[in-house]
């Protein structure tokens, strides 16, 4: 397989170094360098990225805050000055930290990390495609929810309010919605704001902060929408810019 590779970064030497080590090593594409974190958005949200490496100390938008809304399936590889920022680094979900100059030896080490969780990860949802429910622990018995089932889940701190389509009352669930959010197939489930992930065939009506279903409607977040209208974009049809055919 092929990592699918960022970079960003404000310095021109370290972003050539970095750009310099994907060339020359076989299993990664480099899909785009930039020099900051919002030339990056579009590409990062819109684009199936699998490896990211980051700077921290940028101006406008920091390497730290990007990372917080990076999409889940992108490792990210903080690449700095700056060993101060380790801690907060692992914190946000980095899967490696390394200090400036990086050596191809720290790169490899970093990309094989990236490349071992997408192959973990390829696997894990091809499993979660044949998955046709859940099992949650909500007051202290254990809910088998079909996942064609599932309308929208919301997530409220520590626990995750999940509103099935076959009755009124919610399961509440003490879980974390990063953790619900891996676990649910990719196809059929999507991130839509911090607070809420939504079953993509229970989805009536899509407007530009909003996504209505039967009885409910849930916000989609400027961090995602990017993110949502690729998946939208992917799965509808789309209008014949020639004119329409018409039947004789």
């Amino acid at each position: 397989m092929t990592l699918r590779t960022v970079v960003i970064d404000d310095e021109p030497l370290a972003q050539e170094l970095i750009a310099s080590y994907i060339d020359k090593t076989p299993y990664m594409e480099l899909v785009g360098r930039f020099s900051s974190a919002q030339e990056a958005i579009k590409t990062i949200l819109e684009d199936k990225i699998d490896l990211l490496f980051l700077d921290i100390n940028m101006p406008q938008l920091n390497g730290m805050e990007f990372a917080r809304i990076v999409p889940s399936h992108c490792n990210i590889v903080f690449a700095t000055a700056y060993e101060q920022y380790a801690i907060e680094g692992f914190k946000v979900g980095a899967i490696d930290y390394l200090m400036k100059p990086v050596s191809y030896d720290e790169f490899i080490t970093a990309a094989n990390k990236a490349l071992n969780r997408v192959e973990l990860h390829q696997q894990a949802v091809a499993q979660q495609n044949k998955r046709d429910c859940i099992i949650v622990k909500s007051d202290y018995k254990l809910v088998q929810i079909p996942l064609e089932c599932i309308e929208f889940i919301e997530g409220l701190k520590d626990y995750v309010k999940i509103h099935v389509n076959y009755q009124q009352q919610s399961i509440i669930s003490l879980m974390g919605m990063k953790a619900l959010e891996n676990f649910l197939p990719s196809d059929k489930f999507i991130r839509v704001h911090r607070s809420y992930i939504v079953g993509t065939r229970h989805i009536r009506i899509i407007e530009r902060n909003r996504i209505i279903f039967a009885n409910h409607s849930v916000p989609v977040s400027d961090s995602y929408r990017q993110a949502f209208i690729s998946y939208i974009n992917t799965n509808s049809l789309q209008p014949n810019k020639n004119n329409a055919e018409t039947d004789e």
